[in-house]
């Protein structure tokens, strides 16, 4: 009963985390009010306290929410960027391991080289869905936000795999470099293998039972929730990467695209999708809070460790935030610097990279749950029953590294991301106008061809023009997406006149609704029938309102 009544909770409170934040005179964002709300729940005048195991915390939370990111990763990005996400995700992540390691063994002495990489290795992930709630409304430059979501993907599982490394040659005392590199390829090759072919036989199965027995949206949307825990499940049970496994399975779905064709399917998976992950970073975060407190009031144990006083304890993790923040600031510039150096000798036009850009990218790395999560899964004690070295300062410079870099980015991001300049037409809104015009072209050829075909083969000239007039409307419904091609003028007469088609669209809608409201009120309908009917409505607004969103541009 108390694990049903503390997960009601939790979820209440990441219910009400986005009341509050409509409340505050000023915008905060909810990952911050979260993990607020979640250190207020385990003061002891509340005293719920939720002890976070990683393995479980692993399994439950990361397999679902990374394959949700990399299904929906755009491939052509990925692969375009492949470059410098790798550099991000591989690169940056060996760079953050020596650079603590050394940095933290050099601080404090008394911490083992290779536990400091261990600590490094903690760091080193990345939370790309804090960075989206810290933005808000500030537009990040699509290819930087193609990048940091890269990079949020990948680094995770490059993380985790140092980290094992790490804790292995603090516990054995003896670490190979060539052997920790292969060992290292073969875990993440064989997670990307097990993920890939796991999601390539889901597809089939399902294709089948579809061919077979026809679309069942509910439970195919459940087999796809179940998908990610079996891919880690499975990669973890074959000693490499699971992280990497639920990855590669989300990016193999998205290159199938298993749901092609099956609408009811579809609209069922975003919506479970889109609440899953609400619900899951919220809980993630509001869990981030609940540890604060206990490992704040343990934080005399970590001084007591290593025999320092509280001011010495407290410059820590700020000195280890600066370092963080230094090295991947240069080497982001560096990466930069060979990337205009390569394309100069081609002889392609460079474009100067702003600085701005530099320190977006910089304050983008905020740390989150997998870097708690990691540091809580360091073991208690050697083989030999001594305590593993650093780890209570470990657990206090991790906690302090997560709150600063999200209090710095939620201070800094955001005046920043403004002042970046972006092209004055959204390069996407464009790419999408484009789409929907070359979309409604094929649409109304279709349109045009069946009208022809049904007058020659028809031998009734009413039905026959009744077939041409009824073409003619669904035709127009795709005129409104070739207006890129009139002139200026007529685009913008035009767009008023949709604009206007729309708003007396909603308002028929809206009527509709209230109608349907009315009707069952008084029992002359029953729940069945407006549900029905109300989906239909409901369609064709969101439809309305996509349009408007994507028509701005």
């Amino acid at each position: 009963m108390t694990i049903v009544f503390t997960t009601l909770i939790l979820l209440l409170t990441v219910a009400i985390s986005g009341v509050l934040i409509g409340l505050l005179p000023f915008r905060l964002p909810r990952p911050l009010v979260q993990i607020a709300l979640g250190a207020a729940l385990a003061v002891p005048s509340f005293g719920l306290h939720v002890r976070l195991d990683p393995e479980l915390f692993f399994l439950l939370f990361i397999p679902p929410l990374l394959f949700a990111d990399a299904w929906r990763m755009p491939r052509r990005e990925f692969r375009r960027l492949l470059g410098p996400i790798t550099a991000l995700a591989l690169g940056l992540v060996m760079v953050t391991v020596i650079c603590v390691g050394f940095f933290v063994h050099w601080l404090i002495p008394q911490v083992p080289l290779a536990a400091g990489f261990a600590l490094g290795a903690v760091l080193s992930p990345t939370d790309a869905v804090a960075v989206s709630a810290i933005t808000g409304n500030a537009r990040i430059p699509p290819r930087l936000l193609h990048i940091l979501q890269g990079e949020a993907l990948m680094n995770d599982a490059s993380g985790l795999v140092a980290l094992r490394f790490g804790v292995a040659a603090t516990l054995t005392g003896a670490f190979s470099l060539p052997k920790a590199a292969l060992s290292f390829v073969i875990i993440a090759a064989g997670g990307l293998a097990v993920g890939w072919a796991l999601a390539w036989l889901f597809a089939q199965v399902r294709y089948f039972l579809t061919q077979w027995r026809g679309d069942d949206p509910s439970s195919h949307v459940a087999l796809l929730l179940l998908l990610p825990f079996g891919a880690y499940l499975m990669g973890e049970h074959l000693g490499v990467s699971g992280i990497l496994s639920a990855v590669a399975a989300g990016m193999t779905l998205n290159s199938i695209d298993t749901l092609k064709g099956e609408l009811a399917t579809r609209m069922q998976n975003r919506g479970m999708w889109a609440m899953l992950e609400f619900i899951f970073n919220g809980v993630i975060f509001v869990l981030l809070g609940q540890q604060i407190p206990v490992i704040l009031a343990h934080a005399g144990d970590a001084k007591d460790s290593i025999g320092v006083d509280w001011w010495h304890l407290a410059s820590y993790p700020l000195a280890v935030l600066v370092l963080l923040m230094v090295s991947r600031y240069l080497w982001v510039w560096v990466m930069l610097k060979l990337v205009v150096m390569r394309a100069r000798r081609r002889g392609e036009a460079v474009t100067r990279v702003s600085s701005r850009i530099i320190a977006t990218t910089t304050l983008a790395g905020v740390r989150g749950a997998i870097t708690l999560a990691a540091v809580l899964s360091l073991p208690l004690t050697e083989s030999d029953g001594t305590p593993f070295p650093g780890r209570s300062v470990f657990v206090f410079i991790a906690v302090s590294v997560i709150l600063s870099s999200l209090i710095i980015a939620t201070i800094a991001l955001p005046p920043l991301l403004r002042r970046i300049q972006l092209p004055k037409d959204d390069p996407r809104a464009t790419e999408e106008r484009d789409a929907r015009a070359a979309s409604a072209r094929a649409a109304i050829q279709a349109l045009d061809r069946m009208r022809e075909e049904y007058k020659a083969e028809s031998d009734d000239a009413d039905e026959a023009s009744l077939y041409a007039e009824v073409a003619a409307r669904v035709m127009a419904a795709y005129q409104p997406w070739l207006d890129p091609d009139s002139d200026a003028e007529d685009k913008q007469r035009a767009r008023r006149g949709f604009g206007m088609e729309r708003t007396l669209r909603l308002a028929a809608l809206n009527a509709e609704r209230d109608e349907l409201y009315r009707l069952r009120g008084q029992a002359e309908i029953n729940d069945v029938t407006m549900r029905r009917i109300m989906a239909d409505i409901d369609l064709t607004e969101a439809s309305l309102r996509s349009g408007r969103r994507s028509g701005k541009r």
